[in-house]
């Protein structure tokens, strides 16, 4: 099953209305979907988290646990940043092969429904 497929059937299960954007690794969009009802301005909010994890190759959540947790409000000054869960690098035996980005929830719905796409290429 294909990494936004799954998490769209991932998303249906909670009735999450999601927006999925899949990156490659030089942060080009080679993959979209978006749920019947997701937020039309999580569209933009997807690919941005998507391409913000391959671009930092982290997960979106860092910046987001930097800035509310340790005060690193610098991060905000940093272009390409976004400090919210629901982007994910894609790994394939250790080498980065692109990133995906979930948005349409919560942070928390954004960060399950990416991690269960994720679980696709490992």
């Amino acid at each position: 099953m294909a990494i936004c497929e799954r998490i769209l059937a991932f998303a249906v299960c909670y009735d999450w209305k999601m927006n999925v954007a899949v990156v490659d690794s030089g942060g080009n969009l080679v993959a979209f979907q978006r749920m019947d009802g997701a937020m039309l301005a999580s569209i933009q909010i997807a690919e941005h988290k998507a391409r913000a994890a391959v671009t930092f190759r982290r997960e979106t959540k860092v910046f987001e646990n930097g800035i509310q947790a340790n005060n690193l409000n610098y991060l905000m000054t940093l272009d390409g940043i976004v400090a919210s869960r629901g982007g994910i690098p894609l790994i394939e035996h250790g080498k980065l092969i692109g990133a995906m980005g979930c948005s349409g929830g919560t942070d928390s719905q954004d960060e399950v429904v990416c991690r269960a796409g994720a679980a696709v290429i490992k």
